[in-house]
């Protein structure tokens, strides 16, 4: 229940932060109340994260004030805000890959100081993800996990050091809609027992679904505070994004041609040694979206990296174009012309040090004209970045920007920019709009389409149900590394989906491509 006879528990006024040729926050005022569930909105880059971040110590504002429950408070440091029961679940993990979960989890804690029980740190982590819904092995090393079991790791270590109030950037950006489901619920709980949660979206479902009050950011400012049962879907989206927002776009006939990838009985392990794929087999045409759904964990991301040459299949063949790039290097594989968007952007799609216009050309800098014999030629770069970034609407302020510095969407950007002028034929895209705006998923999805009728092939790996049978021709759906049956997307029953997805096999729902 939400309290209003006392101070907000968090009230933030005046915030402005700056960044080098970038106002992030302008004069912000943001308050969230004890007991409330207050979802947070905007574009990719408006400022969402760079408030939260004040909030908790990774930044310093430049000018503005916090109170907490009526007090003020300087927030120096990470430290700080963890003294002061803040927590939050970033977009972008904050892991150490090499150690387990529970040490991730209780890492940077004071107590015990001397005598560390790793079996009762381990019991108590156990106890707390089934309470909340969030199954993760303590004894799991974080290089062992999807990205979705990280992001319940970062769940579970804010609530194991009991914050009250509670950031969650993107929560349900790598859920399932079940998971989603869950963790909404577990919210619901939290706010019911008095801690003020912010809830970072770009889901307007789930802020009607789950949230109290609502603020919109757009370029730095508030443009609007109210309660979420006076809005609509179509009502934030324009406040977000200034202009009406398509949420379903036209998808025009084309008919497919060759067969690009055909996959042969594809078997693969998984990081922890046991089958991840057994038996996949399937094909993708030219001017063809092929879509792969299922629940998070059932092989998608070993597909896609034994596509690319990320991983070694043990058995089974790869063809693209007709050629066996079974098992060859990923030089290899992008040579023959496969393009890749993977699933974690900064960690595997971008160097996030190097600039904009590096990135750009991390695929072809050995060819000419960005290099010659040992040296880049660094007019030829630039000429390169500036047309992709005119071409693809990418929002930086100069080529040379550091691509850590750009939001969500223009990470995205600068990947489907690079992929699609270096691929030849085949885009293997793995969830290429998962934590975007909807401005941002817009043109993303529009790029596809725009893509697969221009002859491309794409495989789609996704687990937005919704995007899948938005912009696909035909959706294979996979379940414990094998395809369970593949269906026409625009006649599609969700009933047969479902079943699929939870391991029924229906063979009579596979077309011939």
């Amino acid at each position: 229940m939400i309290d209003t006879s006392s101070d907000p528990a968090v009230a933030m006024r005046g915030i402005t932060k700056r960044f080098p040729g970038v106002l992030a926050n302008d004069h912000i005022d943001f308050e969230v109340q004890a007991g409330e569930i207050h979802a947070l909105l905007g574009e990719n880059g408006a400022g969402k994260s760079t408030l939260m971040n004040i909030l908790t110590g990774l930044y310093r504002a430049d000018e503005g004030e916090i109170a907490l429950h009526g007090r003020r408070v300087d927030i120096r440091s990470p430290r700080d805000a963890i003294a002061l029961g803040i927590g939050m679940v970033h977009q972008h993990f904050m892991v150490v890959e090499p150690l387990t979960v529970a040490e991730n989890i209780i890492l940077g804690l004071n107590k015990p100081r001397f005598a560390l029980n790793m079996k009762r740190a381990e019991e108590e982590i156990a106890a707390l993800s089934q309470r909340y819904g969030l199954r993760v092995d303590p004894h799991a090393y974080i290089w062992q996990l999807s990205v979705g079991e990280q992001q319940r790791v970062e769940i579970l270590k804010m609530l194991y050091r009991g914050a009250d109030i509670l950031i969650l950037d993107e929560p349900t950006a790598v859920l399932t809609p079940q998971e989603a489901g869950e963790l909404g619920r577990t919210l619901r709980h939290m706010a019911a027992e008095g801690k003020a949660v912010i809830f970072i979206t770009h889901k307007l479902d789930e802020v009607a679904e789950f949230s109290d009050r609502v603020t919109v950011l757009r370029r730095g400012r508030v443009v609007a505070t109210l309660p979420t049962a006076e809005t609509t879907r179509s009502d934030l989206a324009r406040l977000m994004v200034g202009r009406e927002v398509l949420f379903r776009l036209e998808k025009e006939a084309v008919e497919p041609g060759e067969t690009v990838l055909d996959v042969q009985g594809l078997r693969a392990l998984g990081d922890k040694g046991l089958p991840a794929l057994q038996g996949v087999s399937f094909q993708v045409r030219a001017g063809e979206i092929l879509g792969i759904a299922g629940v998070a964990g059932n092989g998608q991301r070993e597909l896609a990296e034994v596509l690319t040459g990320l991983r070694k299949a043990s058995a089974g063949r790869v063809l693209v174009g007709g050629r066996d790039i079974t098992n060859r290097s990923p030089r290899v594989v992008i040579d023959e012309g496969v393009a890749h968007v993977p699933g974690d952007r900064l960690g595997m799609g971008l160097v996030p040090d190097l600039a904009v216009s590096d990135n750009l050309i991390l695929k072809s800098y050995r060819q000419p004209p960005f290099c010659g014999g040992f040296f880049l030629h660094r007019d030829s770069i630039n000429e390169h970045a500036d047309n992709l970034i005119a071409a693809y609407d990418i929002a930086t302020p100069s080529p040379a920007t550091p691509v850590k510095l750009l939001s969500g969407g223009n990470l995205q950007k600068c990947i489907l920019a690079r992929e699609i002028t270096t691929g030849r034929g085949l885009l293997v895209a793995v969830h290429p709009t998962r934590g975007l705006d909807v401005g941002a998923t817009e043109a993303v999805r529009r790029t596809l389409l725009e893509q697969r009728a221009a002859g491309m092939a794409i495989l789609l790996i996704s687990e937005d149900l919704d995007e899948l049978l938005a912009i696909s021709d035909r959706l294979a759906v996979i379940y414990e590394g094998r395809i369970m049956g593949v269906v026409d997307a625009a006649s599609a029953d969700l009933e047969e989906i479902g079943l699929m997805m939870a391991g029924t096999e229906v063979s009579t729902s596979n077309p011939k491509p």
